[in-house]
């Protein structure tokens, strides 16, 4: 797997506030910019998605892929490709949720691999807006609940 973007921000609500929006990937498309679909294919027993079909549409990286999920109660999520799309090679990529005193801190963790040749600063820069995106999303989204 390639080099990793990272980034973090603090959300002013527990940690199982914020893991039901993570979890609520049907609703995606609303907060989630460059998500532009998400449909829960498989779930655990605890009702949580497991296996999870995205389209997305950064601008440079567009495509639909499957990715598979593993939960760890409320203190985060990891995931990784299981059925790659055109474009996209490898998916890995995490939210980790610590409590902060102030709220959350929520940190987000990802890294892409492309079936296509792209220079790398044009990737990061594509990780670092899907990141950024994300993570401001999530704050408005869970904040204004």
């Amino acid at each position: 797997m390639a080099d990793r973007t990272s980034s973090s921000i603090t959300i002013g609500a527990g940690r199982s506030t914020i893991m039901a929006v993570i979890a609520d990937f049907p609703a995606y498309p609303q907060w989630a910019g460059q998500v532009k679909a998400a449909e829960v294919l498989e779930t655990d027993e605890d009702g949580r998605a497991t296996r999870v079909r995205f389209v997305l549409d950064a601008g440079v990286i567009s495509d639909e892929y499957v990715l598979g999920y593993d939960w760890d109660d409320d203190a985060g999520v990891s995931w990784r490709i299981v059925d790659a799309g055109r474009m996209v090679s490898g998916l890995t990529g995490s939210y980790r949720l610590t409590g902060n005193g102030g709220g959350t801190e929520v940190t987000y963790d990802l890294a892409v691999d492309l079936k296509v040749p792209m220079i790398g600063m044009i990737k990061r820069k594509a990780e670092k807006v899907i990141v950024d995106t994300a993570l401001k999303g999530l704050k408005r989204r869970v904040e204004g609940r």
